[in-house]
């Protein structure tokens, strides 16, 4: 009987020191412990909310400034446009930063979590994007992400992310999803729900950074929050088509009375190169193909 005792109030104990100060039902946790662990596991998967920013810094020109200062909405929402457009099938690198200075601390980020009743870290190192449309109402993009993510050296099979990117105002930038779909565990799908607030945007590099907050639910679960930034290969800005431009026109002979003498009217039809002139306009033909 004493042992038995002793038993339950180690039990007890234990059980006080897990709930973390908060009131446990002892007689709901010894009556139906499987009721009682499964509502433990629904309150460990929230997560600390994200920190919204308070204005939004853009980088162009190799200057860097608040965005409210001297850009619209829309200039973010196309910029942006733009950037993703331009990394369509490309790999964007994800890491650990410092939000003061955008300054990468790790090469991926890191959530602890519990895949079925192991504790594990889980990382997300780079995401590709697959597919970026235009949205509706011109104020936000649909994109299909694709999160590298694994866990103890494994790597699960995740579904793609469909993502939506809303531009609602100068310093409302957020990137988030419903949800997508993981393989962790041998019976049953996890699903991997992600929130990017935005706060700076360098369009010379292709920079992306904000607060983040990943959250899983299901056989695996956990999640976490922090500053992360988004590396993309390529910038906002393309490269602009080669242009031939023609060669400018020899600069007219004075004469003495101080007008300008008209150049002599080309005679020659089959010429392509030279310049003609008509009432002493000249006229740079276009080369026949």
């Amino acid at each position: 009987m004493s042992v038995n005792l002793s038993r339950i109030l180690c039990l007890a104990v234990i059980l006080t020191a897990a709930a973390g100060c908060r009131a446990v039902n002892l007689q709901e946790a010894f009556s139906n412990p499987m009721a009682w662990a499964k509502t433990q596991k629904s309150t460990s998967v929230s997560t600390a909310p994200i920190q919204p920013s308070s204005s939004i810094v853009v980088c162009r020109a190799k200057q860097c400034a608040p965005a409210k200062l001297s850009m619209s909405r829309e200039y973010i929402y196309n910029s942006l446009l733009q950037l993703f457009d331009n990394n369509n099938r490309q790999k964007a690198l994800v890491c650990q930063a410092d939000p003061a200075s955008h300054v990468c601390l790790e090469n991926y980020i890191t959530l602890p979590i519990t895949v079925g009743i192991t504790p594990a870290y889980m990382y997300i190192d780079n995401v590709k994007i697959t597919d970026v449309t235009v949205g509706k109402g011109n104020n936000q993009i649909n994109l299909i992400l694709n999160y590298n993510l694994t866990y103890n050296g494994q790597s699960p099979d995740c579904a793609p992310s469909k993502s939506l990117l809303f531009a609602r105002n100068v310093n409302h930038i957020l990137l988030e999803d419903s949800g997508y779909s993981c393989k962790m565990t041998a019976v049953g799908h996890t699903t991997v729900k992600t929130v990017f607030s935005i706060d700076y945007i360098d369009l010379d590099y292709g920079f992306i950074g904000g607060f983040y907050s990943i959250g899983l639910s299901g056989p695996a679960y956990g999640g976490g929050n922090g500053y992360m930034l988004l590396r993309l290969p390529k910038d906002a800005y393309p490269l602009s088509p080669a242009l031939s431009n023609p060669k400018p026109a020899a600069a007219p002979q004075n004469n003495q009375s101080g007008f300008s003498a008209p150049v002599s009217q080309n005679t020659n039809s089959n010429s392509t190169n030279e310049s003609t002139t008509t009432n002493g306009v000249q006229i740079f033909p276009l080369e026949k193909k």
